[in-house]
């Protein structure tokens, strides 16, 4: 295990856009996500890692205020995190769920323009869409709607970005492509994004520090570039938490 200061909570660097600190999330009474700390500063992707089960897409949730915390706290823009999605999603919280979130029904362009987006700004991301605009969504590859998802959310220009799973089903080609974008746009406009993912090559490459979290518990954490060099440490964490499932 590694021990670092983005785990103890108190020691967190100043100016840290997001701090989950101590928290434990659960559905029921029993916590699943136990006593877990984690920033994300300004500028930067980080990536939480681990198989599945390990509590991810939990943290995720829980960060985005779809579940209610059971111990710890959540702080966002320096402030103690209250209210729904909806609430953050206001200050500059955006997510995009493993489950591809376009409405299938009404069209690339009005898929985009949900909540005020910015249209020519999602297109200078993935300017690939701009020949799919009048098609409707529920017709894209499901790259495409993968795609559709992720651009839709970033034309509300938020400040972080959660994305879930993001390459799951999608071909390798398709995951390079969005990776090479997200990391683009937080280069070039300081957005930051905390990227949950099973493959931890594919995020390890982009991101700037990286969580492993194993049964509900970080068990590692580092700068990514550290990281890419321990990737059999990393994966014997993943069989021993398969294991058990």
């Amino acid at each position: 295990m590694i021990s670092v200061s983005e785990q103890t909570g108190s020691e967190t660097a100043a100016g840290a856009l997001l701090r989950v600190a101590d928290m434990s999330v659960g559905y029921g009474p029993v916590p699943v996500v136990r006593s877990i700390n984690i920033e994300v500063r300004p500028g930067e992707i980080v990536a939480l890692l681990g198989p599945n089960g390990a509590g991810k897409t939990t943290t995720l949730l829980a960060i985005a205020g779809w579940l209610p915390v059971m111990s710890g706290d959540v702080w966002w823009l320096g402030e103690r995190a209250v209210g729904t999605l909806a609430t953050r999603a206001r200050s500059g919280m955006g997510l995009v769920s493993a489950e591809q979130s376009v409405i299938r029904s009404i069209t690339v362009r009005d898929n985009i323009r949900l909540g005020r987006g910015d249209l020519e700004y999602a297109l200078s991301t993935f300017p690939e869409l701009g020949s799919l605009l009048n098609r409707r969504a529920g017709l894209l590859s499901g790259g495409e709607q993968q795609i559709l998802a992720i651009a839709r959310a970033l034309s509300r220009r938020p400040k972080l970005l959660l994305v879930d799973e993001m390459s799951l089903g999608l071909a390798p080609l398709v995951v390079r492509r969005v990776l090479s974008a997200i990391r683009k746009i937080t280069d070039e406009e300081g957005l930051s994004i905390l990227l949950v993912e099973q493959h931890l090559h594919n995020a390890l490459e982009v991101a700037d520090r990286a969580y492993v979290m194993r049964r509900g518990d970080i068990v590692m954490s580092g700068m990514a570039r550290d990281m890419a060099g321990r990737t059999a440490e990393i994966e014997a964490h993943y069989l021993s938490n398969s294991a058990e499932l």
